[in-house]
């Protein structure tokens, strides 16, 4: 499909109209490069069906195509003069909520607004939610992990981030950059590297490589529990392993004492390696101790990993 994707002199021209100048303390980086752009689009693979999150769209580069294949487009701009050069350019658009704000109300928390936003684009008739952005990179693994939790289920993630967080996503176990966010992104979903992004692709240029990714939630999105009828959430698993990854440079057997207590920890011993650290257990690892300790103990109201 060939679509136009805004050049740097255009943005350029969009910028100068309205005063403004790329702001590096807002990662404010353009994707100008058109190949990459489309790539990026393809691999969301959008249907007219589609409900579509968008985390700062700049100048409306990406937003041009989403609201045109997408039957809703949820955007937030933090930035308020690129908030006003969007509204502008798509005062007409019907199918586009554009909110001015930070898309995190607080690190565990999704703006009000955005939720209820979304919400309103599935009522009265429910589609597949997809975040399609190029994403600041300060705010990538906190939004991720809190769009697994919100209310209304997040089907695919097609974004831009930096490379460093592309790491932690899908690193592998015993690995230095193997967390809290790698146990719990990987356990509802497959993570595919579609293309690595160079400085010189971004105007300005940022001062670190980048990386596209395309995750996807798998059908059995929630982690089974070892009790049919007591199924564990996502949101009680993402806080044991928050809890248990905690005192990383400390056994697991130190943090499950410490987190649930001495009686939960030997309740467990028999059936789970407690002499390893965190980093040393997969996902499945993971899922299956996760079941035992909630089962047992279930933790109190999680913050998404960090």
């Amino acid at each position: 499909m060939t679509r136009h994707i805004q050049t740097k002199t255009e943005i350029t021209v969009l910028l100068d109209a309205a005063g403004l100048k790329p702001q590096r303390r807002l990662g404010q980086n353009f994707l100008i490069d058109g190949n990459l752009m489309n790539r990026l689009l393809d691999a969301a693979e959008l249907t007219p069906s589609d409900i579509v999150l968008e985390i700062g769209p700049g100048t409306g580069s990406l937003t041009d195509h989403l609201v045109t294949s997408t039957r809703h487009v949820v955007a937030i701009e933090f930035d308020r003069g690129l908030h006003q050069i969007v509204a502008a350019r798509f005062a007409s658009a019907a199918n586009l909520t554009l909110i001015h704000g930070d898309v995190l109300e607080t690190k565990n928390r999704i703006n009000p607004h955005v939720d209820d936003a979304m919400r309103a684009a599935l009522d009265p008739r429910p589609g597949s939610c997809a975040l399609v952005s190029n994403l600041p990179y300060q705010v990538a693994t906190p939004l991720l992990v809190n769009l697994l939790l919100a209310p209304y289920r997040m089907d695919r993630f097609c974004f831009t981030v930096q490379r460093e967080v592309a790491e932690r996503l899908t690193a592998s176990p015993a690995t230095r950059d193997y967390g809290p966010v790698s146990v719990v992104v990987q356990s509802v979903c497959d993570i595919e590297r579609i293309a690595s992004l160079p400085p010189h692709v971004f105007w300005p240029r940022p001062a670190v490589d980048s990386t596209m990714l395309r995750v996807r939630r798998r059908s059995d999105a929630l982690p089974d529990s070892t009790t049919p009828t007591d199924p564990l959430p996502l949101a009680a698993f993402a806080a044991i392993i928050r809890s248990l990854f905690a005192h990383r440079r400390k056994t697991i057997r130190f943090s499950i004492a410490h987190a649930f207590g001495d009686a939960v920890c030997e309740a467990v011993s028999t059936d789970f390696d407690l002499a390893a650290r965190p980093e040393r257990l997969d996902v499945p690892q993971w899922i299956a101790l996760a079941n035992r300790l909630h089962a047992l103990a279930p933790p109190d109201p999680p913050s998404p990993p960090s």
